[in-house]
């Protein structure tokens, strides 16, 4: 396979799945199994860097006057509505930061093509995500158990085959959070953790040994940043509409063919 071919697929893959809840990290230790290679981190981590800058960009365009209102109200006293919607962001960042801090090696030895683990994974989003999907609409806002709660959420979807956006949002609605709220709140406290993880990778003493060529950075740069903007609006449509019953379909196929793959 060559490396344009290689960049837009892991961009693709990078793109779709951070949005939609199927497992961006469950999806991409699958890839590197099918391609039989570690195309992200490790020795390939300029690239890893590069699509999740490019999906967290993509979070900023769509959400780019959330944001502005998040970064005013944490300088405005008397902004209040504002600054607690910034403030429950901080707080719901905070579970994930503190494990990602305190068991980086161990959560780095989960990420070693264990595709079993995966699966079984995969399998419990799709069940979260069925669960969420029968879940009852309201007009209700994120509270401040709310945001710790989502939160460690967040911290667990760390584990590879839990999708992000789908424990977020799930336990969103579970706990009776508005759906279009669910998904605002979902994507917008991981863009901080992503730029933080950017920045401890940036600091890695091998990052820049790596020589990956700018053409193929850039071209899973671009793929990346396109489909996650269409992902991103997609699934915002989706949760408003109550249809995350065929992403727990496909966790539940994807998970068992996964589990297929080691056992057969």
């Amino acid at each position: 396979m060559s490396a344009f071919i290689e960049a837009i697929i892991l961009g693709i893959i990078q793109g779709l799945t951070e949005f939609l809840p199927v497992s961006s990290s469950g999806h991409l230790e699958l890839a590197n199994a099918i391609m039989d290679k570690k195309a992200l981190g490790g020795e390939n981590m300029q690239m890893t860097v590069v699509l999740h800058f490019a999906t967290a960009l993509s979070t900023l365009v769509i959400f780019r006057k959330d944001v502005l209102e998040i970064l005013k109200g944490l300088f405005d006293s008397k902004d209040r509505t504002h600054q607690m919607f910034s403030l429950k962001i901080i707080l719901s960042m905070m579970p994930a930061a503190v494990i990602g801090v305190l068991f980086d090696e161990q959560l780095e030895q989960l990420f070693t093509g264990n595709t079993l683990f995966v699966g079984f994974m995969l399998i419990i989003t799709g069940i979260l995500l069925y669960f969420a999907d029968k879940a009852q609409s309201t007009g209700k806002s994120v509270s401040w158990k709310d945001a710790f709660l989502i939160g460690i959420a967040q911290a667990i979807a760390i584990l590879p085959g839990i999708s992000r956006s789908g424990a977020t949002i799930s336990t969103s609605v579970l706990l009776k959070v508005d759906r279009a709220k669910a998904a605002r709140f979902s994507f917008l406290m991981v863009v901080p953790l992503i730029f933080g993880k950017m920045a401890k990778d940036l600091m890695d003493p091998t990052f820049f040994d790596q020589g990956q060529s700018l053409s193929y950075l850039g071209t899973g740069f671009i793929a990346a940043f396109l489909t996650g903007l269409l992902a991103c609006n997609w699934m915002i449509k989706l949760v408003k509409q109550s249809k995350l019953i065929y992403f727990a379909i496909y966790c539940l196929i994807v998970g068992l063919l996964a589990i297929a793959m080691n056992i057969l």
